[in-house]
């Protein structure tokens, strides 16, 4: 069922009481609907990552992503942002993961909110949802080839693409993951050294890797877009989600 939808920017309160802004998408309708924080890509707050928020909301979600480089550049571009941001060596992650929580407490506040919440990301944000599912209480969490969750970073990648494989034992809720089997980052070995972790832990996962894929598979407005690929793992979403955000 396809719903109609209403998407706007809002205001939201963020990390350490800050101000920030958000785009909301939200299912006309009483609901009740489960929500999604959106955590977009290392290129920012753009117009591909706003599709896709409306995306999630015709299909019955509410879905709020934040700016996450709202303090950098309020009101500039997503490229200029995007760059203020990596100027200062990306989103320290305390402030990511208060963001986060300022989203998830927006929706929940609405009347046509379930209290089920989920997070999902791309590129950095892939990384930044697990990183949230580790530090939050969620309901479920997507990871679309986050970069640096395991392995190594290269050089210059910035003090705040640190892994984070070390906090698999805190992960609150199962965490579904969609790779390309040609990216660097994650490679196959980091996805490998992160399933390892999971399985250790004792974790509820899903992994799917795309043969011809690399990084940034979902955007069609890319060179490295795969229309299969993502066409799967989109269906893989929306089954995820059905099963773990509904009422």
């Amino acid at each position: 069922m396809t719903h109609d939808l209403e998407a706007r920017t809002i205001s939201i309160t963020g990390h350490d009481g800050d101000k920030i802004e958000a785009y909301l998408a939200r299912p006309l309708g009483p609901g009740p609907f489960g929500g999604v924080a959106l955590i977009h890509h290392r290129p920012g707050f753009d117009d591909g990552m706003k599709e896709k928020a409306r995306r999630f909301a015709a299909e019955g979600y509410i879905a709020c992503m934040p700016n996450l480089y709202h303090r950098e550049a309020p009101g500039a571009s997503p490229e200029v942002a995007a760059a203020a941001s990596t100027a200062r060596g990306g989103v320290p992650d305390e402030r990511l993961v208060g963001d986060v929580d300022g989203a998830l407490r927006h929706m929940g506040s609405l009347p046509s909110s379930n209290g089920k919440v989920a997070t999902i990301g791309y590129c950095s944000g892939g990384r930044q949802s697990f990183l949230a599912a580790c530090s939050l209480k969620l309901d479920a969490a997507v990871d679309c080839y986050g970069a640096f969750v395991a392995g190594t970073p290269p050089e210059g990648a910035g003090p705040n693409m640190r892994p984070i494989v070390h906090m698999t034992k805190d992960l609150s809720c199962p965490l579904l993951g969609l790779f390309g089997a040609d990216d660097q980052y994650p490679s196959p070995a980091h996805v490998a050294e992160l399933e390892k972790a999971l399985r250790s832990a004792g974790k509820i996962y899903e992994f799917h890797s795309y043969p011809g894929a690399a990084h940034a598979f979902f955007e069609v407005d890319r060179p490295s877009y795969r229309p299969e690929a993502a066409k799967d793992a989109w269906r893989r979403i929306f089954d995820f989600f059905g099963h773990h955000l509904s009422s």
